[in-house]
């Protein structure tokens, strides 16, 4: 008796672990394109976050011109690659892989850094 018991048991114990483990599964058999989507859709964010953090220091006075232009470059080099590698995942179709790269342009402009004194207090 104790033996059906044990075998009822583990007969139980598969069964709730497959319920349990089947979104898990699912999610593995997704195209592992979705997963890369989500990964460099955070990175251009996350790129977009650093180009305006350095565009902020810049304005502040905490970053000279001539290292706020070398970081700068170098971002948006980074945040187009991205873009790129973003635009390679759309089907035939989708967005426009030059108006994605000209999102980084949004910012072109240099902005004015601070000048110590002209704040609105004056």
């Amino acid at each position: 008796m104790s033996a059906v018991v044990a075998l009822l048991t583990l007969l139980l114990l598969a069964a709730v672990v497959a319920v349990i483990s089947h979104p898990l599964r699912l999610a593995r058999r997704e195209a592992p394109e979705t997963a890369l989507r989500a990964e460099l859709e955070a990175a251009r964010e996350s790129k977009y976050r650093e180009i305006r953090d350095a565009e902020l220091d810049y304005r502040t006075g905490k970053m000279s011109e001539a290292d706020y232009h070398a970081i700068d470059s170098g971002l948006r080099a980074e945040a187009i690659e991205i873009l790129r590698r973003l635009d390679a995942l759309e089907p035939e179709g989708g967005a426009d892989g030059e108006a994605a790269v000209a999102d980084v342009g949004l910012m072109d402009e240099s902005p004015a850094p601070a000048r110590a004194g002209s704040g609105a207090a004056e």
